[in-house]
């Protein structure tokens, strides 16, 4: 069995190459169940959670692949200097179920969440975007910048974090391969004059106001993944024609769930989903021009996809 790391994942996969596999993915007939969610008690601090997603190919696929990602939330690992989403991607053969490969969960996780917000954004956003606010400066921000600039004309990038030091660290990472950005403490101001505004924050109050959304903005929510969570408020809902990743996102955690939990949004306004926009049975911008919104919370397919592109990798390096 292979155990591939960080730095043979990032050697692996690339964008637009991810994001067009993940495409394919979304019209294919994988089988994601429900992911498993168990609490981990513990006695001097808040629960942890175990998060299990497992997906496979379909019947009719000539080379099968079985995987599941199991992840551990630790919310209380700030204090100890560790990050309090880790995990690891189990892969295997889809026609024997033999164990082939391991792989850094985190990373493989940040490849595919940024895949599957351009992917989003290719469908929704406005073709001709070129302003683009990132709102978060932790790992993934740079991967989400990066998908976005292989999908969209991007000219201008501002980064908005709570600790300015964070996004002058994340302008200097993306110098370093040549991509511009800049940093801003003015997050109204850039949010209601950016075409795509992509969100990966842990934020609890919502950051982004609906009336701050210009037109034919589109919104990118990723961070909100529990019920605790939120980025926007409910009036960004309203406004938006809003397309969700999965039915994960009305019901179990985010902005779009908790919305309808409160009663301020209904679960009938969403549009669709992904594999919705995928398969072309609905359209992604609003017709004659408006605001977009796509809220997710990760989908076991996207690993699947991302897993399988790293091991096929190895047979052509």
């Amino acid at each position: 069995m292979r155990l591939f790391d960080v730095a043979e994942i990032d050697a692996a996969l690339s964008y637009p190459g991810l994001i067009d596999l993940l495409d394919d993915a979304f019209r294919s007939e994988v089988i994601a169940p429900k992911r498993g969610q168990y609490a981990i008690q513990r006695p001097d601090e808040t629960d942890a959670i175990l998060l299990t997603m497992p997906a496979w190919s379909g019947p009719d696929v000539a080379n099968p692949y079985i995987g599941t990602k199991i992840v551990s939330v630790f919310f209380g690992n700030g204090k100890r200097n560790l990050p309090g989403v880790m995990g690891a991607y189990l892969l295997m053969d889809g026609a024997t179920g033999k164990p082939l490969a391991v792989m850094d969960g985190n990373r493989l996780t940040t490849w595919r969440t940024a895949a599957a917000s351009a992917l989003a954004s290719r469908y929704m956003s406005n073709p001709e975007a070129s302003r683009m606010l990132m709102v978060g400066a932790g790992a993934l921000a740079p991967f989400i910048i990066k998908a976005h600039r292989s999908v969209r004309p991007l000219t201008e990038i501002a980064i908005w974090a709570r600790r300015p030091e964070a996004a002058e660290a994340t302008v200097a990472e993306l110098a370093k391969e040549g991509i511009e950005a800049r940093a801003t403490a003015d997050l109204e101001g850039e949010a209601r004059t950016a075409d795509i505004i992509s969100c990966a924050t842990n934020a609890t109050e919502p950051l982004i106001h609906g009336h701050w959304l210009k037109r034919e903005a589109h919104l990118d929510l990723i961070g909100g993944f529990t019920m605790q969570m939120r980025e926007a408020d409910a009036d960004a809902l309203h406004r938006a024609r809003v397309i969700v990743d999965s039915s994960k996102a009305i019901d179990e955690g985010g902005d779009v769930a908790v919305a309808i939990a409160e009663g301020s949004y209904s679960a009938d306004k969403v549009a669709g989903t992904l594999a919705d926009l995928c398969h072309g049975r609905i359209a992604g911008p609003v017709e004659g021009g408006g605001i977009t919104l796509f809220k997710s919370v990760g989908v076991a397919l996207e690993d699947l996809a991302a897993a399988v592109a790293v091991w096929e990798s190895r047979a052509a390096s």
